[in-house]
């Protein structure tokens, strides 16, 4: 019989689906809070149900000798370490939908109460002082919402704010022409457009290195007049002091935060700010939340534990225990094509079209077409918020068209996978095949041939063909003290345009990017990480 350790608080509903599937339950609520402890009775148990209190750090993870599984009742992973689980082969589950209701609810909630100054009117009346002429608020009616981030949460929001009767604009990369008409809202092409237009403006999108200090002190600048600002999102992707600022000087109206930059937030420059509401982090506090996420990861860890069913995976593809073998390889050419074309697309995606030539088109494409999807989504979602169960509805829900064709061998390769991506404004491709030695490797990107085995951290550039290039490349490389791993190239022809693929040691800053983009031969320069 498996053994399952709930370290943090889940409802007794979810401990007796475990039960009642046949699996042992150790249940110790307060346990999460105590690494120690958990470290010393970690290799027990087969599975892991968490919340956020419990940290599954590299080092408890160590001593995990038995554990096939942790399930995280909610959507965020940053308590758990998934590289150093994925290498002991532990799966990593969340449930990546079960709180889009209530934070969408939270939102509008807060947009009320900073709209109408409720929580400093209710302090003010149990103290007696009826200062009704004191808070003149505004009404939501007629007024425009900017939405920024228009996936499952925000296009909740955008719903809920069109039945409110506010206009509503939204800003995300990736949000197409076709969905933003189907969901009602106007779309507009950047942030910069979006602020001044906006009465409220909500974000409702993760933490990611793109993201991260979205909202600058030099966009803060931007907002309308008397706006006000709703984040239920993820702390840091606001400069609070900026926003603080604003609303000291009357810029802003008003402001409301339930996330901050740095959690718990015992001190924060927006405590002392006029007019802002601030709450601890309550997006999935509803008791409906709660027991759905914790219902939902009580039955996919038993049925992963019980009948090898693999769902809400973040680094395992659902596939059975006889396909795997035949799949995994090409799981891993499917997760750097996805991986490839997510990080260097920087338009809207309209469209998908997997192209499986050869052997390769004889497998259960499901999961590879999955794994393919969420590996291009990541790099634009965030980590946490998609995985291979949940990419094709996150790639629906954006307004992206999935298609699937297999074809005879053809061409040098006698099987392998190409990624076509439409956007809204071109369409790109980028192939790979599994190699002899059972890795995988490029074959193709753009239409142009090339062979290139990926590495953890990759330079891809396009360029103009020209004598000198490779020369001016290498060289700046070497003044910027980045080391070459591997180096593919490929042009569609004489003089025209070349493309080269470059295996580095560590990590390419922005900086470093911004230098190679600089030299005159290049047309784009791209940092990538797999």
């Amino acid at each position: 019989m498996p053994k399952v350790l709930i370290s943090d608080k889940l409802s007794e509903a979810a401990v007796q689906i475990f039960r009642d599937r046949g699996v042992e339950v150790d249940f110790q609520p307060t346990l999460g809070k105590d690494p120690a402890k958990l470290a010393e009775i970690i290799g027990n148990y087969d599975g892991l149900a968490i919340r956020s209190a419990t940290k599954a750090t590299a080092e408890i993870l160590s001593k995990a000798t038995n554990l096939k599984v942790i399930g995280r009742a909610g959507i965020g992973v940053d308590n758990v370490d998934i590289p150093a689980a994925s290498q002991k082969g532990i799966v990593v589950m969340n449930t990546p939908f079960g709180n889009s209701i209530t934070t969408a609810e939270h939102a509008i909630a807060m947009m009320f109460a900073v709209a109408r100054e409720i929580p400093a009117a209710d302090a003010s009346t149990r103290a007696g002082k009826w200062e009704k002429s004191k808070f003149m608020g505004v009404e939501i009616t007629g007024k425009t919402l900017g939405v920024i981030g228009c996936g499952n949460i925000g296009s909740i929001v955008a719903n809920r704010a069109l039945g409110l009767k506010m206009k509503v604009v939204a800003y995300d990369p990736f949000l197409s022409a076709e969905r933003a008409q189907q969901i009602g809202v106007t779309k507009v092409e950047t942030v910069e457009e979006l602020l001044p237009l906006a009465d409220f403006v909500t974000l409702h999108l993760p933490k990611t290195e793109k993201t991260a200090n979205l909202l600058n002190a030099e966009r803060v600048k931007l907002f309308k007049k008397g706006a006000r600002l709703i984040n239920c999102a993820r702390g840091g992707l606001v400069d609070e002091a900026a926003v603080a600022e604003a609303l000291h000087s009357g810029a802003l109206a008003g402001a409301a935060f339930d996330v901050f930059a740095v959690e718990p937030a015992t001190e924060n420059p927006l405590f002392d700010a006029p007019n802002v509401v601030c709450t601890p982090h309550l997006g999935a506090s509803t008791g409906e939340a709660q027991e759905n996420v914790a219902l939902q990861v009580a039955e996919q860890m038993s049925d992963y534990l019980m009948d090898g069913a693999v769902s809400n995976a973040l680094n395992a593809p659902s596939v059975t225990a006889e396909e795997a073998p035949l799949l995994k390889p090409w799981v891993e050419v499917a997760d750097m094509l996805g991986g490839f074309a997510g990080q260097v697309t920087e338009s809207p995606v309209t469209e998908i079209e997997i192209e499986f030539v050869g052997e390769v088109g004889k497998l259960n494409l499901k999961p590879l077409i999955a794994s393919l999807t969420a590996a291009m989504l990541r790099p634009i979602v965030g980590e946490g918020a998609v995985n291979m169960v949940s990419a094709p509805f996150v790639a629906r829900e954006r307004g992206m068209k999935i298609t699937e064709t297999k074809k005879d061998p053809q061409g040098a390769y006698g099987s392998y996978m190409r990624l076509i991506v439409t956007t809204e404004n071109q369409t790109r491709s980028v192939a790979g095949t599994v190699f002899s030695d059972g890795k995988p490797r490029f074959i193709q990107i753009k239409g142009i041939g090339l062979e290139a085995e990926p590495q953890q951290f990759m330079l891809y550039t396009t360029n103009s063909d020209t004598p000198g290039y490779i020369g001016a490349l290498g060289m700046k490389l070497g003044d910027l003290g980045v080391n070459i791993a591997t180096f593919a190239l490929g042009r569609a022809a004489k003089g025209e345009e070349a493309i080269a693929l470059l295996g580095v040691d560590a990590e390419l800053s922005k900086e470093t990017i911004a230098e190679i983009a600089a030299l005159p031969q290049v047309r784009q320069a791209k940092a990538l990480k797999f």
